[in-house]
């Protein structure tokens, strides 16, 4: 009885396992010439300070919003009838 069992789920697991490494995500190769390393580099770490920027001024806006808020919320008693 279990030798069955086993027999109908072994050809399950292999082919599961045979799908995960198939879909699995290869790195891209590396550039083959320097100066392509060098722009891909400098775009990213372009795209990471804008990245940085847009961060800080979302967090500011908040910061300012609960500043903003905070008063409003603390002068007003729930109601709770």
């Amino acid at each position: 009885m279990i030798f069955r069992t086993c027999v109908k789920w072994v050809p399950a697991l292999l082919a599961g396992s045979v799908i995960g490494l198939a879909s699995a995500k290869l790195p891209p190769p590396p550039p083959d010439d320097p100066e392509k390393a060098a722009a891909a580099k400098a775009k990213a770490a372009e795209a990471a300070k804008q990245s940085a920027a847009l961060l800080e001024k979302y967090v500011d806006r908040a910061v300012a919003n609960y500043k903003k808020n905070a008063g409003n919320a603390a002068a007003k008693p729930a109601d709770n009838k």
